[in-house]
């Protein structure tokens, strides 16, 4: 892999994710011993692998930020909104600066739709095997 641009710009958690996979992250204990991954590294795709990365595809992070054109979001904030998947209007406030000023409450409930629309929810690691807590 050859870098092209050094601090070109901020990664969503799912690019994140997905590079750490390509150099050979995974979650069986065996080849961590043999992928050329830092501890430090591996770590950080233990977290991320529990997040909403874990189950989101490039497809609908491009279509998310397609749909969003329309809401004039900062660039940030369009990386907080895939990484931090907002439900809710009350999860989507912070993310946004002057959300209510800027945009209004129908457009807040818009996006929110979008949003829970376009990304599936969240499935943590022991909802997918059916435990309960």
């Amino acid at each position: 892999m050859k870098i092209l641009q050094v601090n070109a710009g901020a990664l969503t958690q799912f690019e994140l994710l997905d590079f750490l996979k390509s150099r050979g992250a995974s979650t069986d204990p065996k080849t961590r011993f043999i992928a050329p991954i830092a501890p430090s590294e591996f770590q950080v795709y233990d977290y991320l692998v529990q997040k909403a990365a874990s189950n989101q595809t490039r497809e609908s992070i491009k279509e998310f930020l397609k749909k969003c054109e329309k809401f004039d979001l900062a660039k940030a904030e369009k990386l907080n909104v895939i990484d931090i998947r907002p439900s809710s209007v009350v999860e989507i406030d912070p993310i946004i600066e002057d959300c209510e000023k800027r945009m209004g409450s129908d457009v807040v409930d818009e996006l929110v739709d979008m949003v829970t629309q376009i990304f599936p929810p969240v499935q943590k690691p022991d909802q997918e095997a059916g435990v309960e807590n």
